[in-house]
């Protein structure tokens, strides 16, 4: 029985974007905050628990998006050409925040504000157009003759509107416990507040989400609730409602690092439960990992490398981040 190479690359791609989410989400998190903390001094230090690792942590995106062409390359085509507005929209956002991060810093106080609004621009823009490629996404994608049949507008939809929307709630909330983790007194006393409204704000998100996504997708709708893929869903939403009501209970308790763990489980349960929606189509509704997979060498030839080069990406994450542990106090920057 030979390597399943399609399997395998879909498994590193998922975990690519996945560990995007998880590492860049927060750092776009915190410049959707920004407009709810105008004092300099507030934003000084919400910057500055990012600075040194909000570059590498789109290190992910790349890899998502190199390995889709590698072992994909009809999936890429076809996702490229439908969401080619959205995808250039997202990409100046991050131009945006990147430049509004370096120049933030280096500017004069005078232009500091145009920098503190092309952050905020530059992370609701990539946020939004995130999850509205992924609300467009999980609608479908036309497909004849191995290319996309679609209009170049097919992407905007209440669905897809939504979802963008609810990105922004999730993003600002991994943003908001990530600053829980990192600072302290007074700013750490309002994140504590504000992470319960975005709380019950993301739950509920993530109640219309669910409620909404079999409704319009009855393809989607069979695969929730027919035996045995029940028996694999069923544990997300009782996993969802636990996890939210000890993160609740822990913002009462002046916590540290935890309310940021149990938010990127929370994310993590929703990435599953889109997983468990879509498997095994990498171009829904019904193109597989397997329909849409590369030439096996040119697999085999990628493969190489990325498994040399995902343990350094891993271990250089980590040890950027333990190098810049604890908290973050005003006047203390990396730059």
């Amino acid at each position: 029985m030979g390597i399943d190479l399609a399997l395998i690359w879909a498994v590193i791609i998922l975990f690519g974007i996945f560990m995007y989410v998880v590492m860049d989400g927060f750092d776009l998190g915190i410049g959707v905050l920004y407009p709810f903390f105008p004092n300099d001094h507030d934003r000084d230090i919400m910057m500055n628990t990012v600075a040194p690792v909000w570059d590498g942590n789109e290190t992910w995106l790349v890899l998502g998006g190199a390995g889709l062409l590698a072992a994909f390359p009809l999936a890429y085509a076809v996702v490229l050409h439908a969401f080619m507005l959205p995808l250039i929209f997202m990409l100046l956002g991050l131009i945006f925040r990147g430049v509004a991060f370096e120049f933030r810093f280096k500017g004069g106080v005078q232009s500091r504000h145009w920098w503190d609004k092309a952050f905020i621009f530059g992370s609701l823009a990539a946020t939004f157009f995130q999850g509205v490629v992924l609300g467009a996404y999980m609608d479908g994608l036309p497909v004849v003759n191995r290319s996309y049949a679609g209009g170049v507008l097919d992407w905007i939809t209440p669905f897809s509107v939504f979802t963008g929307l609810g990105l922004i709630v999730a993003y600002a909330l991994l943003g908001c416990t990530w600053l829980i983790f990192k600072t302290e007194g007074p700013l750490y006393d309002r994140m504590c507040t504000l992470a319960r409204p975005l709380t019950f704000a993301l739950l509920a998100v993530i109640v219309i989400i669910s409620i909404w996504t079999p409704l319009a997708h009855p393809a989607i709708a069979e695969r929730w609730f027919s035996f045995p893929n029940i028996l694999w869903f069923s544990p997300v939403p009782v996993l969802v409602a636990l996890t939210t009501f000890y993160l609740l209970a822990l913002l009462n308790r002046r916590p540290h690092g935890g309310p940021f763990v149990l938010t990127l489980f929370l994310v993590f349960l929703g990435y599953s439960g889109l997983g468990i929606s879509m498997w095994p189509n990498i171009i829904p509704p019904d193109i597989s990992i397997w329909d849409a997979s590369g030439p096996p060498q040119s697999q085999g030839f990628a493969l190489v490398g990325a498994l040399f080069i995902i343990p350094i990406i891993l271990m250089y994450t980590a040890w950027s981040y333990y190098v810049f542990r604890g908290k973050v106090r005003h006047g203390e920057g990396y730059h």
